[in-house]
C-alpha cells in the first residue's frame, strides 16, 4: 500500500509536494493526470489521495467521483478555488478536506497525517444497523432506505453511522465532528450541517421537515425517537 497519491499536473507543484512527504517518511506516487491515477488506484490502495482540482481532461471533481466508485480512501482536494460553492462541491463529491492554494506544506501535512489517524475507511466493525427504515452494513458499507440503496459519500456514511448507533440519543455537532473528522483535523466544523443536510436528502421523505434525523435544538442531531 502507497501512503500518498498525488494528482497534480503541475510538474514543479507535484514534484515539490511529492519530494517533502517522502522526506516526511511516507510513501508517495505522483501522476499527472486523472487517467493514470485511476488506472493505478484499480490494482493498488492508497491510504491518501491528494487531488488537484484543475486537472486536464478529467477535473479534480469528476476524478473524486470516479475514485470514489472504485476505493474508500482518504481524498484531500488542493486548489486555487477558494469560493465556498467550489468547497461545497468538492466535499459532495466525495472529499474528505479541502486546502487552498498556496498553502503551507507544513499545514498541508498535518491536515494528512489528521486523515491517516482516522485509519483506513475500508475497515469497519462488523455488523448491521437497521432502524427507521434505513439498514446500513458497516461490513460491506451499504446503505439503503425502505429497500432502496442510496450512494452516499464516506463522511455521510460514517455520520449516519455514528447517529444510527447513538440512535435515540441527542448527539452535539461538537461530537459528531469529533468523531467523523477527528479532533485535530482542520476542516471546518459546519461541514457537519452540510453532510447532515445532504444526508437529509437522501434518507427523508420530506428534506425540509425531518422526521429520521432530527434537529435537537442547540444541541445538535438525534436519529429516531428519543430514548
Amino acid at each position: 500500500m502507497t501512503d500518498i497519491l498525488i494528482i497534480e499536473d503541475d510538474p514543479e507543484m507535484g514534484e515539490l509536494v511529492r519530494d517533502f512527504m517522502i522526506n516526511e517518511g511516507f510513501s508517495v506516487k505522483l501522476c499527472a493526470d486523472a487517467e493514470t491515477a485511476l488506472a493505478l488506484l484499480e490494482g493498488e490502495e492508497c491510504r491518501v489521495v491528494l487531488l488537484d482540482v484543475m486537472l486536464p481532461k478529467m477535473n479534480g471533481y469528476e476524478t473524486c467521483t470516479a475514485i470514489r466508485s472504485i476505493r474508500d480512501t482518504h481524498i484531500l482536494m488542493m486548489s486555487a478555488l477558494t469560493d465556498e460553492e467550489s468547497k461545497l462541491l468538492g466535499y459532495e463529491t466525495g472529499a474528505d478536506d479541502y486546502i487552498d492554494k498556496p498553502f503551507s506544506v507544513r499545514v498541508l501535512t498535518a491536515k494528512i497525517r489528521a486523515l491517516m489517524k482516522r485509519g483506513n475507511v475500508e475497515s469497519s466493525s462488523t455488523g448491521i444497523l437497521q432502524s427507521c427504515g434505513v439498514e446500513l452494513d458497516t461490513v460491506s458499507r451499504r446503505v439503503t432506505s425502505g429497500g432502496k440503496e442510496l450512494k452516499l459519500n464516506v463522511k455521510e456514511f460514517e455520520l449516519l453511522q455514528y447517529l444510527m448507533e447513538h440512535e435515540g440519543e441527542a448527539v452535539s455537532k461538537d461530537e459528531l465532528f469529533n468523531a467523523v473528522w477527528g479532533y485535530d483535523c482542520f476542516t471546518e466544523q459546519s461541514t457537519v450541517s452540510v453532510h447532515i443536510r445532504w444526508l437529509r436528502e437522501k434518507i427523508e421523505n420530506d428534506p425540509n421537515s425531518p422526521e429520521i434525523i432530527q434537529t435537537v435544538w442547540k444541541v445538535g442531531y438525534r436519529f429516531g425517537a428519543s430514548r
